[in-house]
């Protein structure tokens, strides 16, 4: 099973459409996470023609999108857990991965996917837990590229990597 996972589109301001890179891992993608801040209904639409679609409201998100997802999902794929959130609203000395941590805290997860920073990660925590966020195929803001995630069930194991470019044509 592939899943394509991305967060922080921030469409259509930081872009018209969804970049190529990512349109060519969507065609056979069997699902899609996206990790809020989607900015318009329309990304999701958009996302849907390709596979089903699930994912979070973020800070940036209006009611449309409020009403359609919740600030925290939990997932399962192939009998794995995977839990879903933004990670904004955290409290000054909190930074956003520890927001997202703390949003599924005392859940058994396979993977926590979470984005509002922009920034990529790929890490386990000390219980084997995969910390992950996409970066943002479209606003790398810091980062030296745009990105996104790509996670690789199979026989009950999880694989994560990110694909990274530097045109988001």
């Amino acid at each position: 099973m592939k899943i394509v996972v991305v967060a922080d589109t921030h469409m259509p301001k930081m872009s018209k459409s969804l970049p190529a890179a990512l349109r060519g891992q969507l065609k056979d993608a069997d699902a899609i996470i996206h990790a809020g801040d989607w900015t318009r209904l329309s990304v999701y639409d958009e996302l849907s023609a390709y596979a089903p679609v699930y994912g979070v409201v973020g800070n940036n998100d209006g009611p449309d999108i409020a009403s359609r997802f919740g600030m925290r999902e939990l997932l399962t794929f192939g009998g794995l857990r995977i839990g879903v959130v933004h990670g904004h609203g955290a409290p000054r000395r909190m930074n956003t991965e520890a927001q997202a941590l703390a949003a599924f805290s005392g859940e058994r997860l396979s993977a926590i996917v979470y984005g509002h920073s922009h920034v990529p990660v790929l890490r386990h925590d000390p219980d084997g837990t995969l910390v992950f966020n996409p970066g943002s195929p479209t606003d790398k803001r810091r980062q030296p590229l745009y990105s996104f995630g790509i996670f690789t069930i199979d026989d009950g194991r999880l694989a994560a990597r990110h694909l990274t470019y530097a045109d988001k044509r």
